[in-house]
């Protein structure tokens, strides 16, 4: 785990993905936290709980299954604003992925929400990352 929250929240649910693993933990702070809540309200991932171990808190993230088929959905993940290079946008600037089927997670003045949030209360920010 480095500095990089949110480059930790998307490597490591990614890499639960490629081994194919139902969980993922991940170091709990509020920004997590903000993310995690946007990404079960979107149906991303199935079920978080609060884990506590020596002093530390830690979120654990059940992914979400497929129905049919064996496995776990596979989502794409991407960085887009990061700590050497900040990308900011207007609400008029934040791209729709894939013609609104995914999502933007922006962090903005009112606080993380998803691109659709955003661009309702026509308030812009740095964009975070795209799930799709």
């Amino acid at each position: 785990m480095g500095k990089d929250t949110i480059a930790d929240i998307i490597t490591s649910i990614r890499n639960a993905q490629m081994a194919k693993k139902g969980t993922v933990r991940i170091a709990s702070t509020n920004l997590t936290e903000n993310v995690v809540k946007i990404l079960l309200r979107e149906g991303f991932i199935e079920n978080v709980r609060k884990h506590r171990e020596s002093n530390k808190d830690f979120l654990v993230l059940t992914l979400r299954h497929r129905r049919t088929r064996k496995g776990i959905y596979r989502t794409i993940l991407k960085r887009i604003s990061r700590p050497g290079l900040r990308i900011y946008s207007n609400y008029q600037g934040i791209p729709k992925i894939l013609g609104g089927i995914g999502i933007v997670i922006v962090s903005t003045s009112r606080g993380i929400m998803t691109d659709r949030e955003a661009r309702l209360q026509g308030i812009g920010g740095e964009m975070l990352c795209y799930i799709c």
